[in-house]
């Protein structure tokens, strides 16, 4: 990522020497110009490093630095200094200047000071700081290694996307796992050295959801001391994921339109436009194309957006991929909890393959963690799993036995014992979801992937009435 480097210097000719120094690629060299003003800019502007002047400073040189130091992106500060006293630069170190140099050394030498300083800004970000949001360890392509047909052409389609720029809209049912596959094909494209700058527009509330985005100058709005930079600031260079793309008001959808189309925001407050080199990826589980009809999602921004869509194949539809999902939880988290070693019974896998995850990979993620945190022996057995799982595989059992056993073959060929079986395993699934959604049947057709019309057909077929799951 772009190291932010500010310089507020009082001799022009050693702040044109560092701007000359540090014109490279990887950082951004900004000059706050003279004396007060400086000052003024340095508390509005944000940067990764801040080399400043004494000069440039208000009275009270201590408490003045500890407020560089409180600003939001706690900044590495570099302070020049008009005396070499090791007595004063104890002082000025311990109100909270990172480094103090003597103006007095040679040109050369202050840059390399700078230098280190900037090394060790990045080191901090690759290694530690938790708001730079770089993924400690890279997702990868093989995280979604299916043996379902369907989901490999799905992947397929990932890697012919991952190298280009064009914004993305991940499209899903919630718990499939749409940010896991932002952040790989952020991880796989040219942008992987950049940022991964997660946003979930749902869970901002809509007053600060705009500057959250966007960022705000000081005194834009009650509370506003300082400014500060928004999601596609930080993310420069790299990657924004917007989730829930969906809950966005309608007037904060036109200003990403702008930032799609002429790579320009302007923070809450500001006068100026900033450019920013961003890929966006937004997903949402909601239609998105009934949220234009509705009025709620602008129809160009959907446009521009849905350049190339994804839509993440739900757990229930690649049931083949279930065992070896739930093994990766269970290795997963045996490590997590410090566990010698666990398994999944035979009988509690066919239970865990046959359920229909509503919630789908988060779902089971979730149930795999409790069964390991629970887990007393070394194998997770049925009767461990939760009452909903030992149901739905009694049920499912007991019906298919009552169809397929062999005493009720009598007289019938092939294709009709199987079409009986296949129909009996229908009607449970429809009776499963709509238990699941006590009755809603739209919700339930969502779940089953199909058309509520569809739904509704099928559960007269069957006659079956939604009032008995209310």
């Amino acid at each position: 990522m772009k190291i932010r480097l500010l310089l507020a210097v009082k001799d022009r000719k050693l702040e044109k020497y560092l701007e000359d120094y540090f014109s490279m690629p990887d950082i951004e060299v900004k000059c706050l110009g003279q004396l007060k003003s400086a000052w003024q800019k340095l508390v509005r502007s944000c940067g990764d490093i801040i080399v400043i002047s004494e000069e440039h400073i208000p009275i009270s040189l201590e408490a003045n630095i500890a407020l560089l130091n409180s600003l939001p992106e706690t900044p590495t500060t570099i302070l020049l200094h008009n005396r070499d006293s090791s007595e004063e630069n104890a002082k000025l170190l311990a109100s909270g200047a990172d480094t103090v140099l003597f103006v007095g050394i040679q040109d050369v030498s202050i840059a390399e000071a700078i230098y280190a300083s900037i090394e060790s800004r990045r080191k901090f970000y690759s290694q530690n700081r938790i708001s730079d949001y770089k993924l400690k360890t890279s997702p990868k392509l093989t995280d979604f290694n299916s043996l379902n047909q369907k989901m490999r052409m799905f992947m397929d389609e990932v890697q012919q996307i991952i190298p280009n720029d064009t914004p993305l809209l991940i499209l899903g049912e919630t718990g499939v796992g749409k940010e896991h596959l932002a952040k790989i094909i952020h991880a796989e494209s040219p942008r992987s050295r950049g940022p991964f700058i997660p946003v979930n527009i749902a869970g901002l509330p809509e007053q600060l959801l705009e500057s959250e985005l966007f960022g705000h100058e000081q005194g834009a709005f009650t509370g506003a001391i300082r400014s500060r930079r928004g999601a596609f600031e930080l993310a420069h260079n790299g990657t924004i994921f917007l989730d829930e793309i969906g809950e966005m008001p309608l007037h904060l959808q036109a200003k990403l339109l702008r930032v799609l189309q002429d790579y320009e925001l302007k923070p809450v407050g500001g006068e100026k436009s900033i450019w920013v080199n961003v890929r966006v990826i937004a997903a949402t589980n909601r239609i998105v194309e009934e949220e234009v009809n509705k009025g709620t999602f602008r129809k160009d921004l959907f446009y521009r957006l849905n350049v190339v869509t994804l839509t993440v194949p739900p757990l229930r539809e690649r049931p083949e991929d279930i065992p070896q999902i739930a093994k990766n939880f269970v290795e997963l988290y045996r490590k997590k909890y410090s566990k010698r070693s666990v398994s999944i019974s035979d009988n509690a896998m066919k239970a865990l393959s046959s359920y229909d995850w509503p919630g789908n990979v988060r779902e089971l993620m979730n149930v795999i963690e409790r069964l390991v945190i629970l887990s007393k022996g070394q194998t997770i057995t049925l009767d461990q799993l939760p009452r909903n799982f030992s149901d739905n595989q009694s049920m499912l059992s007991n019906a298919l036995h009552a169809k397929t056993a062999p005493s009720s073959w009598d007289n019938k060929t092939m294709p009709e014992v199987i079409t009986e079986a296949i129909s009996e395993i229908e009607k449970l699934y429809i009776q499963s979801v709509l238990t699941k959604t006590k009755g809603r049947v739209g919700e339930a057709a969502k779940i089953a992937g199909v058309h509520p019309r569809g739904f509704y057909g099928k559960m007269k077929d069957y006659s079956i009435s939604k009032e008995n799951f209310k």
